[in-house]
């Protein structure tokens, strides 16, 4: 079965990755932080959250899908304080209910230290 890769943004300077593969019906989202339009990295939680679900539905959109697609998310955070208004937040971008699948983890650290969260996904493209 084919792979296709979908490339990062031209604007976000991306490590050797691809934004999306989708192999078959699956589309596999990597770990996505929370850049905006021009590459740069905001202070404060908020921002990068809706920075981080612009970019996720733009890897979505470019494979034709949406965020109603998704059965597999995985939230990485830098700060245990930020659980709360990450849920909130969540609840706003990714509903209404049924949500998908989820994990949230708080890690020690991302590459970048102004990183405050970064989102993985993995969407069905199953047509029924």
């Amino acid at each position: 079965m084919p792979i296709q890769h979908f490339a990062p943004p031209p604007h976000v300077k991306a490590p050797p990755l691809s934004f999306a593969t989708r192999v078959g019906d699956l589309l596999f989202v990597s770990g996505i932080p929370g850049f905006d339009a021009g590459g740069a990295l905001p202070d404060g939680f908020e921002a990068q959250f809706a920075n981080v679900v612009v970019n996720v539905k733009r890897v979505l959109d470019e494979a034709g899908a949406t965020m109603r697609d998704l059965v597999k998310v995985n939230v990485l955070l830098t700060r245990a304080a930020d659980v709360a208004a990450m849920n909130a937040l969540y609840a706003g971008a990714f509903g209404p209910p049924p949500y998908p699948a989820r994990t949230t983890c708080v890690v020690q650290a991302l590459p970048d230290p102004k990183m405050l969260i970064e989102i993985e996904a993995v969407a069905s493209l199953a047509k029924a």
